[in-house]
């Protein structure tokens, strides 16, 4: 097989590997204040179903307690990354810190999803599509992990504050 016909393949694959590595990089040097409260700096980021009241939304997708245990964690990748697994202790300030990295992995994938779209500058339209497809594959079963930890985390948030009134 002549390199001609794998260069698309391998332009891909070099472009998620560059884009994946300049967005988690950028992702980490996020400040943290900007990740306290969503609607500042990720107004994207926002909690789904949002205008209705706490209790008639749902917790996140159906299954995802089943699918979510396939889904890597790479937050320590990068130098500054933190692995959210690290962070799983029972004390509001490790839970708030918590749904920091959930937000700020969250940004991570927001920003990868559009990145796809570069690939037309050098990759034939199937191609763009291709990648496309790929990076909705890959970006939004982590986005809706990250909204789902999010939920949870924050309703653990609320349970302490409650306590301790």
């Amino acid at each position: 097989m002549a390199i001609q016909t794998l260069l698309p393949l391998l332009s891909s694959i070099a472009f998620w590997l560059l884009a994946s590595l300049l967005v988690g990089n950028l992702a980490n040097r996020v400040p943290p204040r900007w990740l306290q409260d969503p609607s500042v700096a990720l107004p994207l980021a926002r909690d789904w179903m949002s205008m209705s009241p706490p209790a008639a939304r749902p917790i996140g997708p159906v299954g995802i307690r089943t699918w979510k245990r396939w889904i890597p964690d790479a937050g320590n990748a990068l130098p500054g990354g933190v692995r959210k697994a690290t962070l799983v202790r029972r004390d509001p300030h490790s839970l708030r810190r918590l749904v920091q990295e959930t937000r700020r992995a969250e940004l991570l994938h927001w920003l990868l999803l559009p990145s796809s779209l570069l690939t037309a500058l050098w990759l034939p339209p199937s191609g763009v599509l291709v990648n496309v497809l790929f990076a909705l594959a890959f970006n939004l079963p982590c986005l809706l992990l990250q909204r789902y930890n999010r939920r949870r985390l924050q309703r653990l948030v609320s349970r302490f504050a409650l306590q301790a009134v």
